[in-house]
């Protein structure tokens, strides 16, 4: 079975704000001030823009198949955002993999639906709920509880949201690298200042920290043992350090760093015991 962990990253739709909301003559940024202070308005404080105008700036993968891991960033930094989405889909299209997600949901999921609606985008594979594969209809990418996509915070959260973990923690807590580089945060900031680059290395090291940290579910689950469980870390070491790229070797690194400090009679499950 091929597996698709996935992440994206945002910034504020700066069209759709204008014309929603009449923002012509603010430049991007003062546009996207505006944005937040009317978001701010909305809700009482939080500026978090609404799913239907977070704009799509970089979508970012681990695919483990029977051949190997893959690590990498959907098309290039210069791709438009409707050839990012379709990219995205054309992938479920080609592998039909289990997607795996942290907040998927609850975030990245619902923006690509609403982006992928503006842009005019099929994807007949992910939305099948037994239209064209009757099996789909007990196990399907959008049922919460199916098997297609496995949301790995809503699921270790028990469903309930008060119990939701940032992926930064639990990575860290596990011995894995976490948040490296910026946070979500200054997503827009990096943006504006034309550090693409910077946000597609972000994004993938979130998704191997979710790839790791999925890893040890499903250790907990049975579903691989602990010759297993280190095959697969040694999978991730071997192809993190023939990548040749900076960021993923600094993110290998930062993870010799984890291990190292865990106290030696309580090591973590993530190296052969």
């Amino acid at each position: 079975m091929n597996t698709l962990v996935f992440d994206i990253e945002t910034v504020p739709d700066i069209a759709g704000g204008r014309r929603l909301y009449g923002l012509s003559g603010l430049d991007d940024a003062a546009a996207a001030e505006a944005l937040f202070k009317l978001r701010r308005q909305e809700t009482g404080g939080s500026d978090f823009i609404r799913h239907s105008l977070q704009r799509v700036v970089c979508i970012s993968a681990v695919l483990r198949t029977r051949d190997g891991l893959r690590v990498w960033s959907l098309g290039e930094e210069s791709s438009s955002e409707a050839d990012l989405i379709r990219r995205f889909f054309a992938g479920l299209e080609r592998y039909s993999p289990t997607l795996v997600s942290w907040n998927g949901s609850g975030f990245d999921l619902p923006v690509l639906h609403y982006r992928a609606l503006l842009h005019g985008i099929q994807a007949p594979t992910y939305w099948d709920q037994g239209e064209f594969n009757r099996d789909a209809k007990f196990n399907n990418y959008l049922g919460r509880f199916h098997q297609r996509h496995t949301d790995l915070m809503d699921l270790l959260a028990g469903y309930q949201a008060r119990a939701n973990q940032p992926l930064d923690q639990v990575a860290t807590l596990l011995g894995f690298p976490g948040k490296m580089g910026m946070d979500g945060s200054q997503v827009w900031p990096a943006f504006l200042a034309g550090e693409l680059a910077k946000i597609r290395q972000y994004c993938e090291t979130d998704v191997l920290n979710t790839w790791l940290v999925f890893l040890r579910f499903q250790f907990m689950r049975g579903l691989l043992d602990t010759a297993g469980l280190a095959t697969e870390m040694t999978l991730v070491r071997d192809v993190l350090q023939a990548s040749g790229q900076p960021h993923l070797l600094d993110f290998l690194q930062a993870w010799r760093e984890g291990e190292a400090g865990w106290p030696a009679e309580d090591p973590p499950l993530n190296v052969p015991i």
